[in-house]
């Protein structure tokens, strides 16, 4: 049996070894990427971090959240929450835009302290089932970390209503089975904005040895990620919400806002997902195409 100095010797070496990790910076010293919540348009804020986006719409009557953030940030998510002027409790409904752990990290800490309905895709419902460990939450370096059962499963073309906001539903898979592009109208006083997010952009799930640990030998993920794109590119979009800071560059218009308040809204751009979503598209057949990923 080890002693308690053992035991912390060994804890102190697995935060070492973290730290040398490619991957150990988005884990430890999270409060680093603390982004201060802003209005993004109208109802719309974002109460994200400088990595991981979260956004809350306000549905005059209660919050929603579009994802909960990393495992390990829930204590960030909460201060946004309240930094933004809104009460944590008021949070009646997550929808999550896929199952992985770096976009459901609070789920469970809302739905045990306030009764949060948690809101998932069939496919990422079914993941967490049968193969949880598809969800990474195995990497979270917390084993108080847990994946959920969601309270509804979202299914193909759903429209969701949550208050005064009506939410389109479609399942784009590719970075997981169960991603979920979302269309809904965000309103500032008479104005209105379509607003579109895209369930998850990332390539590391179309790595060949990820794709065939899964059972995916052929890849026909990637084709299917690409499929995906086409299918919603052509959505009315003025307002694109990232998944990622980077995929919207975040940060470079919330500083647009912060240096000239009295301009143009930056985020109010409809030609940001058409040309994201190509950009994308372009990337992927550049990745397919590449000797090195076969």
């Amino acid at each position: 049996m080890a002693t308690m100095k053992e035991n912390y010797s060994n804890y102190q070496k697995a935060r070492e070894e973290l730290a040398t990790t490619h991957f150990g910076s988005l884990w430890l010293n999270q409060e680093k990427r603390y982004v201060k919540p802003f209005k993004l348009y109208g109802n719309v804020w974002f109460v994200g971090d400088e990595w991981v986006c979260v956004h809350l719409i306000d549905t005059g009557d209660g919050l929603l959240l579009i994802d909960s953030g990393n495992c390990g940030a829930t204590a960030m998510l909460i201060n946004a929450i309240w930094e933004a002027g809104f009460k944590p409790s008021d949070v009646k409904w997550i929808i999550h835009s896929h199952g992985h752990l770096d976009h459901i990290g609070g789920a469970m800490f809302f739905k045990r302290m306030f009764g949060t309905e948690l809101y998932l895709s069939e496919p990422d419902a079914r993941m967490y089932r049968e193969n949880p460990e598809i969800s990474a939450i195995q990497d979270s370096n917390n084993i108080c970390d847990e994946l959920f059962t969601p309270d509804y499963e979202i299914k193909e073309g759903d429209v969701l209503t949550f208050g005064n906001t009506k939410i389109e539903c479609f399942m784009v898979p590719g970075h997981t089975d169960g991603c979920v592009a979302m269309f809904f109208d965000a309103y500032n006083g008479d104005e209105v904005k379509r607003c579109g997010y895209y369930g998850g952009f990332g390539f590391n799930t179309l790595q060949k040895d990820y794709l065939i640990e899964i059972g995916d030998t052929d890849y026909k993920t990637r084709q299917v990620f690409l499929d995906s794109l086409k299918k919603v590119r052509d959505q009315k979009v003025e307002v694109f919400l990232g998944n990622h800071c980077i995929n919207n560059q975040t940060l470079k218009r919330r500083q647009k806002q912060l240096e000239n308040p009295d301009a143009p809204n930056p985020f109010v751009d409809s030609a940001a997902w058409g040309k994201y979503l190509d950009e994308k598209r372009d990337a992927l057949l550049a990745f397919m195409a590449d000797p090195a990923n076969n």
